[in-house]
């Protein structure tokens, strides 16, 4: 529960830790509570003064401890969950780097049997996208043991057991990550941190074929043991070490960390609830699972944002097959796996600037339409030709036109749907559970008989990017119009107001949705 702590003001005010907790809190000190009825909410809201500590903070040292504060975060929680999640999907995506090492003929797969086992992942993965509470580095290091168990399969029916059970496993870490982000950083942090975080997977998929070159080519044989199982068996042992290093590092929340001041403490607590311009506190009732996703769908935004995640993401199944796609360059095993590298370093480049700016600007569309018309330039030019220096142009272009906008999509989302909590979090659980749906079936149309050109996948994923083009211009029309009834101080179902405490430039503005 709460710790108190005299602040030096004749022992009246105390900070109570619960009092201005954001997350997992349970109760709120009613001594810093004005109970009211605000203006563009659809419940009263209570609002928060700002605590002890950082109400005695001039403006001038409010900016400094924030951005020394900020930094510190940045230093002591990207690095370990980046590199958690590069493991994460090193761990995900290896099938086809395995299979150019010989698995399928190894477990003798015929027809749709590869695409199956790479299907079967994002099924277990379905089925567990609703606990994204499961304690990360333990989640981890079960991944870690079941990818190792990999290179102990013998026959199709034991590769694809193993493979429902590893996206089991590892469906937590990704929306576990972005909730744990949200109890960090403000919206306007988010996106660039959310891409910081996706860097990892991007990152892993160049890592991935790296790894796979080098293994191939120096340890097939050794020890009786074919070179994709060395490859599940090393990448397995990495993420369970890697999983108990983070055991030791990773912090829970901002009032349970030990290595924050006092100072800082309170500061990191209390920007997150003066972000959004209340505290999204109201009761019992209103914070359950059930009553926040009656709440979500009947917000027309997450019906929207969750077409758009979906046409994203299934346009970007072509990275679960992207060595295979890359070997109809014509080149052998060991150079497909090389050049299936630099994409995703273009993709990490240009996700950290498009993140960056949005972050910086507050803008979410273009960010998110501009680079998805490269990625539908480059499934064209795909289909188009079989040529290899314009098909290599085009695969360079397709991971980074659909990731690096996917990054902003997943920020937008908590953007535009900020209160109350359990609305948000029932929100961000539908549209990542359906948006990841498309990756089963997208799953089967990578079969080697559409070998070079993959008409179909390219015309679907094409077609798909379209798609959430569309709908981000619909959501951008839609918020646009509640800004203009936000301006006229009409009320907006969803929309906070500005709590005691927040800057008065930022308080004449108010709350408004990112567009």
């Amino acid at each position: 529960m709460g710790v108190e702590i005299e602040n030096g003001h004749d022992g009246k005010d105390e900070f109570n830790h619960t009092a201005y907790g954001v997350t997992g809190d349970e109760k709120f000190n009613p001594e810093f509570i004005d109970s009211a009825v605000v203006a563009n909410a659809d419940v009263p809201i209570r609002q928060l003064e700002a605590p002890p500590l950082v109400r005695d903070l001039s403006p001038e040292d409010r900016v400094v401890l924030e951005r020394k504060l900020v930094r510190k975060i940045d230093f002591r929680l990207l690095p370990m969950i980046i590199l958690m999640y590069i493991m994460n999907y090193l761990d995900r995506n290896n099938l086809p780097s395995a299979k150019l090492a010989g698995l399928s003929s190894d477990l003798h797969l015929t027809g749709d049997q590869f695409n199956t086992a790479v299907s079967v992942l994002f099924v277990g993965y379905l089925l567990m996208q609703g606990m994204p509470g499961v304690y990360l580095p333990c989640c981890m290091m079960v991944w870690g043991v079941v990818s190792g168990a990999t290179a102990g399969c013998q026959t199709y029916g034991g590769l694809v057991a193993v493979r429902f059970f590893l996206g089991f496993v590892e469906a937590a870490y990704f929306p576990g990550c972005l909730f744990f982000l949200s109890s960090w950083y403000t919206r306007k942090e988010l996106a660039f941190r959310t891409a910081m975080l996706y860097s990892g997977s991007l990152i892993s998929g160049a890592f991935s074929g790296l790894i796979a070159a080098g293994i191939t080519a120096h340890m097939d044989g050794d020890r009786g043991l074919r070179a994709w199982r060395w490859l599940f068996i090393i990448e397995g042992s990495i993420t369970v070490v890697i999983a108990g290093i983070a055991l030791l590092i990773l912090p829970n929340f901002p009032r349970t960390t030990k290595w924050l001041t006092e100072e800082e403490r309170q500061l990191a607590i209390w920007r997150l609830q003066e972000d959004i311009g209340t505290d999204d506190w109201v009761g019992s009732e209103q914070q359950s699972f059930f009553h926040g996703f009656k709440l979500a769908a009947q917000d027309a935004k997450m019906w929207i944002l969750m077409i758009m995640l979906t046409g994203i993401v299934s346009s970007g199944s072509v990275t679960n097959f992207f060595p295979i796609v890359v070997k109809t360059l014509g080149y052998n095993n060991i150079n497909t796996l090389l050049l299936s590298a630099p994409p995703y370093v273009l993709a990490v480049i240009a996700t950290f600037i498009n993140a960056w700016h949005a972050d910086r600007t507050g803008e979410r569309y273009l960010h998110v339409v501009l680079p998805l018309c490269v990625g539908v330039a480059a499934f064209i030019l795909g289909v188009a030709t079989t040529s290899t220096a314009p098909r290599y142009v085009a695969m360079m272009l397709m991971v980074p036109g659909v990731y690096t906008g996917y990054v902003v999509v997943l920020a937008w989302i908590a953007n535009v749907m900020p209160r109350p909590p359990a609305k948000r979090a029932a929100a961000q659980a539908a549209i990542n559970a359906v948006s990841n749906c498309s990756s089963i079936y997208a799953s089967y149309m990578y079969p080697d008989s559409a070998a070079p050109r993959y008409t179909v996948a390219f015309s679907v994923d094409c077609a798909t990017a379209a798609l959430a083009i569309i709908m981000a211009t619909l959501l951008r029309f839609i918020l646009v119009r509640l800004n203009r009834k936000l301006d006229r101080g009409e009320h907006v179902e969803g929309a906070v107001a500005v709590a005691a405490g927040v800057p008065d430039e930022e308080a004449k503005k108010g709350f408004r949705f990112l567009t």
